[in-house]
């Protein structure tokens, strides 16, 4: 298969917390590596960020022995292109595994602020190549990385 397959899909979620403490996690180096970065099917081999207009966010991760692919290398290589704080963030993303290059993204962040908190929506747009799993698998992981930001800004808003 030589094709690439484009789509764009859209997550919403809602938060308890105000704007500027979910837009936070995604900020601060540490407190996203913990939600986007970590998790018990991978290691992290490396984690940096420069959260700027024009910097770059790049991760390396080794999976795990109980995964379908154990000790295959994954990098994501990405570019921050648009930062309004608290209000949206637009990265440009390119996905390797295992050498080869799966998919390039461009993806939204807006960050809305409601009665009881903040309304994320998530505005994914990407190119999708052979061995990538498709858009479903995309968007599948979309959501357990947003079920792992709420229990980041919850785990924080208790201990703050």
């Amino acid at each position: 298969m030589t094709e690439a397959l484009h789509d764009t899909f859209v997550i919403e979620r809602t938060y308890p917390q105000p704007p500027a403490r979910v837009f936070a996690a995604f900020a601060d180096p540490a407190k996203k590596r913990r939600w986007y970065g970590e998790a018990d099917n991978h290691s992290v081999e490396a984690f940096e960020m420069d959260f700027r207009v024009g910097g770059v966010e790049r991760a390396t991760y080794r999976l795990g022995p109980n995964t379908p692919f154990p000790g295959t290398q994954m990098i994501n290589d990405g570019a921050y292109y648009d930062i309004v704080p608290d209000a949206r963030i637009v990265v440009g993303t390119a996905m390797m595994f295992g050498g080869r290059r799966i998919t390039v993204s461009l993806i939204t962040f807006e960050f809305l602020a409601t009665e009881g908190g903040t309304r994320l929506i998530c505005t994914h747009q990407g190119v999708f190549f052979e061995g990538s799993g498709g858009p479903e698998m995309r968007e599948r992981g979309w959501r357990v990385l947003f079920d792992r930001l709420a229990a980041e800004v919850g785990a924080e808003s208790a201990s703050a």
